[in-house]
């Protein structure tokens, strides 16, 4: 069943709207036409009892006001890009500084502030929401009339996945990823220091003190990014690590066991309610963000509840942070016909 009702209006009087995805269980995802925000995921505990595992809001002006990015799609480009500035073909592009000198998920005004078209159907057990969106050429500074379609599809196996496509005018760099803040106990029942995490990665990225990666990639063996067997997040959140003190906790990049296809990277558990999350991803990268920096004064979330450091967990599947800059990383070019297509998985399981 997917339904759709008024949300909320933006300052300007566009509305929007909200769509919910529910399967034959009960089980429903809410997305906003609003930066396509997931601003609901209700999902069965080991009970059956469900519960709202993705942080959120209850208006439209807190979306916009807020800091966190709360469950929105991310573009054009998901994370930092040094300087705010790269090359294309010999020729510099200069962004919006939004982070002190660098440029931080799409800019003044990224994709998650916009308003999406969309358009719902179902195809058998699944249900589907389309959102589309023209980014014009130079907007926030990026070359290339952007068009993007993002679909969501919620099913029967209380599987979330998002697919990811655009095409380009004119050669462009491209990173969309989803900022969804996930707490498997219920958005809010706390810390998520208490779940476990297993990543299928050898390596993440070293960062400087904004960061930024520096091209060096680091062996997570025997340092407290090592996820290979499944840990509790916060067993070695506040270890004696530079890394770690620059991100104060978990905000890096980890670099997967990619081979290009859809494959299991990641999964999230909580013991107490038996809640499971499995990602999958043909992306190579996942960047880990355990909330550390969550402001407190912001306005509180859904139901009034407020807003704590490391009350979630964020998996935001992406190419690494930087990677115009980095020759050495995957590319995230995009060229004159050329597909962009990438596809993330969340499957729930007790």
């Amino acid at each position: 069943m997917i339904t759709r009702e008024l949300f909320g209006k933006k300052p300007c009087g566009c509305e929007v709207y909200e769509y919910t995805l529910q399967n034959d269980s009960g089980a429903n995802v809410k997305i906003l036409t609003l930066g396509g925000i997931i601003r609901a995921i209700n999902v069965p505990d080991k009970n059956g009892v469900l519960a709202d595992v993705v942080c959120g809001y209850d208006d439209v002006k807190s979306y916009l006001t807020n800091g966190g990015y709360q469950g929105a799609l991310i573009g054009r480009f998901g994370n930092r890009i040094n300087n705010s500035s790269f090359i294309i073909d010999g020729r510099e592009y200069k962004l919006f500084n939004n982070e002190k000198k660098n440029h931080l998920h799409g800019g003044k005004e990224g994709f998650d502030k916009k308003l999406w078209d969309a358009s719902a159907y179902q195809i058998e057990d699944k249900m589907c929401l389309e959102l589309t969106y023209l980014s014009d050429d130079m907007e926030e500074g990026y070359p290339g009339n952007l068009f993007v379609k993002v679909t969501y599809s919620f099913d029967n196996n209380n599987t979330l996945t998002i697919n990811y496509k655009a095409t380009t005018d004119k050669k462009t760099v491209l990173n969309l990823t989803n900022h969804a803040y996930f707490n498997l106990g219920g958005y809010d029942s706390g810390s998520v220091e208490n779940h476990t995490l297993w990543i299928d990665s050898d390596k993440v990225s070293e960062v400087n003190s904004e960061l930024i990666p520096t091209g060096k990639e680091i062996l997570v063996e025997n340092t407290p990014f090592d996820f290979r067997e499944e840990k509790l997040i916060g067993k070695d959140i506040n270890a004696e690590n530079e890394l770690l003190k620059i991100g104060q906790g978990y905000d890096h990049n980890f670099i997967l066991n990619s081979n290009g296809m859809v494959k299991h990277i990641a999964t999230l558990k909580e013991p107490v309610s038996g809640r499971e999350m499995k990602v999958y991803t043909n992306q190579p990268c996942v960047l880990i963000y355990a909330a550390n920096c969550i402001n407190e004064n912001d306005s509180p979330f859904k139901n009034g509840v407020a807003q704590k450091k490391r009350c979630a967990v964020c998996l935001e599947t992406q190419h690494a942070p930087d990677s115009p800059n980095h020759k050495n990383f995957p590319s995230c070019e995009l060229n004159v016909g050329e597909l962009y297509d990438y596809t993330t998985v969340f499957k729930f399981n007790i």
